[in-house]
């Protein structure tokens, strides 16, 4: 068993030279690490990496440490629990056996993590990838998880470690060694572990101190539940074709056209590949982010899982990467909606579900842990699920509408269910509910609400009118009575802008969408009252509040990624793009070496918050650059997205409003890099 003493990571705690550097010139200067000691057990999740299968994720330290990882799904009981308890929790460690430097950073694009070790006797790199998820083949019924080891100058002792904790840490594990290495049980799992050193045993883990000289290879296979042998040759396969799938798949195009030019390209690329490992790779379903119970609020109570596809994140999400290019993934969650949904009633339609289509699990404290530098509790499943949020119907609306416009066909079962939609809005949109946010506490008349059961119904009629289909007249009785409600119960005159709630005195960022899903144009007063109350009001930091009103939990949570990216939207289509420009510089500031971001930002200790990486952040980045590109006069690859709003027509109702008026865009918005 390796000493203490001589167990040296990058930590949470390390002085602020070692900490991550990154410029905004688009080049990434990688995460540096020089060997201080992990004080607190834990580290920035700036810090972190993630590679995946379509199926599930690790979480991989610029030190060489997995300390998250969930098998055989997403949403499954973790393996590799570190990351929330960074005594017990559990990891697979294989780095340099003595003082060393390290940067990190993923091969070209692909979601293949590299990590870069230096030492004085040599450097060498760590190579992390899974093979992606691929339906019909042995792959998808069990994870199988690769380390290789090149040298590329003199020769480096390594230390491994091996300490899985099986069920959150939960249950008992067994280690036994095997002829190749080593396997992990429990009572109902196994993980197997092959090596190109022996392992010896000791307490609750296994470890293993080799050197690898120049020219040489190493190799580590972790494999779950399932066990078979790879040469040479097979792990240099499995290898190529990863690295193929991930370049084959990414966004490809002509970078002087290209809509998202500019010195953020890489991270929409980047955020991309991020959704794309969200993504299930047999039921389309979409998780929102990576991780479970990672603080909004250090040592506070804001710790969520966000394991589970919401129909919100969801149907944005496939939006941007239809933006982006990848046109499969906004149809295929359609299609998985439409089968799980169609013998429910809309009333029963769940705001979650698993990433197979099953409900979420209940709420659980998992007491033993500790929790991300010590916040509490650390939960699994959501409360959240079994809430009413009125918002959904507009998302799924809206969904449906744009695949229409894009050359999809609505049969007549698809029909039914969006009619069915339709009649249950027109009767529940007057009733309160949790609201986007879900808050736990008492449920309200939220206006985002309402605003997304007016497109909800907007959408509906339009599907109506271009089938040529009957329009119920109940349908826009209370579009109109919605609209009107909204306009005199949602917008505060004293504040000159939308609230969060009807009767309110508090702001709410969603308030920023109102003219990008078409409820009111950009150029209504109503609509630059609200922007101009959302800078004065909301914005701490230079970075964007989601509210400004109490919700009952403890804690002062960190500016949120997305509704900064809102603004950066709100300012483009208002022609204000340099002022965008700036805002979103700052936002992108914040984002990890390798391009990662969280769910918000503590802009005081330049620090993320929230469970990492989050793909509402992602979504958001790509639709702001989308803005900013087409403000400046740039096309899209594909005019429109087949989900969520089309930026393209909202640009040109917003331009052709602008030439109207007196606030034409900034010459320099067209100007030429």
């Amino acid at each position: 068993m390796l000493g203490n003493d001589r167990w040296h990571t990058f930590g949470y705690n390390a002085p602020m030279p070692f900490r991550n550097i990154y410029t905004f010139t688009g080049k990434l200067l990688g995460m540096i690490a020089t060997d201080p000691e992990r004080d607190s057990g834990y580290i920035p999740l700036e810090n972190y990496g993630i590679i995946g299968n379509l199926e599930t994720v690790a979480l991989i330290t610029n030190d060489g440490s997995i300390d998250w990882m969930c098998l055989p799904h997403l949403e499954s009981g973790s393996v590799f629990t570190k990351l929330l308890d960074a005594t017990t929790g559990g990891s697979f460690v294989i780095q340099p056996n003595c003082r060393f430097e390290s940067r990190q950073h993923y091969l070209g694009d692909t979601n293949v993590l590299q990590t870069h070790f230096t030492c004085e006797s040599g450097s060498a790199t760590l190579t992390d990838f899974m093979p992606p998820f691929k339906k019909r083949t042995k792959w998808h019924k069990y994870q199988v998880l690769f380390r290789k080891i090149e040298v590329v100058k003199g020769s480096v002792p390594f230390r491994l470690m091996f300490d899985p904790r099986f069920d959150y840490a939960r249950t008992d594990t067994i280690l036994t060694k095997t002829e190749s290495g080593v396997v992990a049980s429990s009572a109902t799992e196994k993980i197997y572990l092959d090596t190109s050193t022996p392992c010896t045993l000791g307490g609750d883990a296994a470890y293993a101190t080799f050197t690898v000289d120049k020219d040489e290879e190493w190799w580590a296979v972790m494999q779950y539940n399932s066990h078979d042998s790879f040469t040479k040759i097979q792990r240099q396969r499995e290898y190529l074709n990863t690295v193929s799938y991930w370049d084959t798949w990414r966004h490809t195009c002509d970078i002087q056209t290209c809509v998202f030019r500019g010195p953020w390209h890489h991270l929409v690329v980047r955020s991309g590949l991020v959704l794309k490992l969200l993504t299930h790779g047999e039921t389309g379903a979409i998780a929102a982010a990576a991780t479970t119970s990672l603080p909004e609020a250090i040592g506070a109570e804001r710790n969520w899982d966000y394991r589970f596809n919401w129909i919100r994140d969801s149907v944005f999400t496939a939006q941007a990467l239809y933006n982006l290019g990848h046109r499969s993934e906004a149809n295929r969650l359609l299609n998985w909606y439409k089968k799980i949904y169609k013998k429910v009633r809309v009333s029963d339609i769940a705001i979650m579900h698993g990433l197979h289509g099953e409900p979420v699990e209940t709420e659980t404290s998992l007491v033993h842990l500790d929790g991300y530098l010590g916040s509490k509790p650390v939960r699994i499943g959501n409360g959240a699920a079994n809430q009413k949020q009125l918002d959904i119907y507009g998302e799924l609306l809206s969904m449906a509408y744009e695949t229409t416009r894009f050359g999809e066909t609505i049969s007549s079962n698809d029909w039914k269910l969006l009619k069915r939609t339709a009649d249950h809005v027109c009767n529940i949109w007057n009733t309160k509910d949790s609201g986007i946010w879900e808050v736990r506490g008492k449920e309200r008349h939220y206006v985002f609400s309402k605003i997304m059961c007016w497109v909800a119904l907007d959408r509906a009629i339009k599907i109506a009118v271009k089938k040529d289909l009957s329009i119920p007249s109940l349908w826009e009785q209370q579009r109109k009575k919605l609209r009107t409600a909204i306009l005199k119960r949602g917008f505060n005159k004293r504040l000159n802008s939308f609230v969060q709630a009807f009767g309110s005195p508090h702001l709410d960022a969603t308030n920023l969408l109102i003219p990008i899903v078409g409820f009111l144009p950009i150029d209504d007063p109503r609509v630059k009252g609200t922007i101009t109350a959302t800078k004065k009001k909301l914005m701490r930091g230079g970075l964007v509040d989601r509210y400004n009103s109490p919700d009952g939990l403890t804690g002062e949570e960190g500016t949120f990624v997305m509704c900064s990216f809102w603004l950066v939207d709100a300012l483009a289509l208002s022609g204000k793009v340099k002022e965008a420009e700036t805002l979103f510089k700052r936002v992108l500031s914040y984002a990890s070496p390798l391009g990662l971001f969280a769910e918000e930002i503590d802009t005081k200790k330049k620090m993320q918050l929230g469970n990492f990486p989050q793909a509402f952040s992602h979504t958001a980045l790509i639709n702001s650059a989308l803005y900013i590109g087409i403000a400046k006069g740039k096309q899209p690859a594909i005019v429109g997205p087949s989900t969520g709003f089309s930026p393209l027509a909202i640009f040109r109702r917003s331009v052709a409003l602008l030439k109207k008026k007196t606030a034409p865009f900034p010459k320099s918005s067209h100007a030429k890099k």
